[in-house]
């Protein structure tokens, strides 16, 4: 994503140094975890496999950093091949500000961007994992009101990922991992807006089984 900003750019590492914007976010990041603990117990320090996805999603991360040169991004693939597809569609590309500036992206093969290479992989390494824990197969049933909400939900979230300049990969990890200030603002809005939709879920499907919390 290529976030366009009136505020211009700010981190922490700018104003401090690196040293110290390491360890002021390292604070902060101790004191959200304390104070997510109390408000919302669960056992993640013993979960094992909590620590083997933060360890291995790090590890992905640093490797798309120096393989690719920039950071590791999701909702850029997302939008660059459904921007394709529309193309391909009859849509002209050149009606839109966004990616009337894109036409050299649109126009190469999407095998050849590596946020679509790693959202291919993403989705192939959930299959995987799913498949060899037994859960790849269909559960529940299919409900209009609840397809109407995914699908909303859906919408929402892709929409929202694209003007805050990535999900909770490319927006929020990038932007902590370079010490930037819009990676705590997504952070801030992410806990709000989690805890709104938590709400509204609730009211609106009140019948849904809570999230299961084996995470051992």
């Amino acid at each position: 994503m290529e976030p366009a900003s009136c505020l211009g750019a700010w981190s922490f590492a700018s104003q401090l140094g690196w040293g110290s914007a390491l360890l002021l976010q390292l604070w902060l990041l101790l004191i959200l975890a304390v104070a997510l603990w109390r408000w919302a117990p669960l056992p993640m320090v013993k979960s094992r496999r909590l620590w083997l996805a933060a360890t291995a999603t790090a590890l992905l991360y640093t490797g798309t950093l120096v393989v690719d040169g920039q950071p590791w991004r999701v909702t850029w693939g997302l939008a660059l091949t459904t921007a394709q597809v529309a193309q391909n569609l009859g849509w002209d590309p050149q009606s839109s500000v966004f990616w009337g500036r894109q036409l050299g992206r649109l126009s190469s093969s999407l095998l050849a961007d590596p946020s679509v290479i790693t959202d291919l992989g993403l989705i192939l390494g959930a299959l995987t994992a799913a498949a060899y824990e037994g859960r790849w197969r269909w559960q529940g049933s299919l409900q209009p009101h609840a397809v109407g909400l995914s699908i909303a939900g859906g919408l929402s979230m892709g929409f929202g990922a694209f003007l805050a300049a990535g999900c909770n990969i490319s927006a929020y990890l990038a932007g902590i991992a370079s010490t930037s200030l819009h990676g705590w603002v997504w952070l801030v809005a992410a806990l709000l807006g989690s805890w709104v939709g938590i709400h509204l879920r609730s009211r609106w499907q009140p019948s849904s089984p809570p999230a299961s919390t084996n995470l051992s």
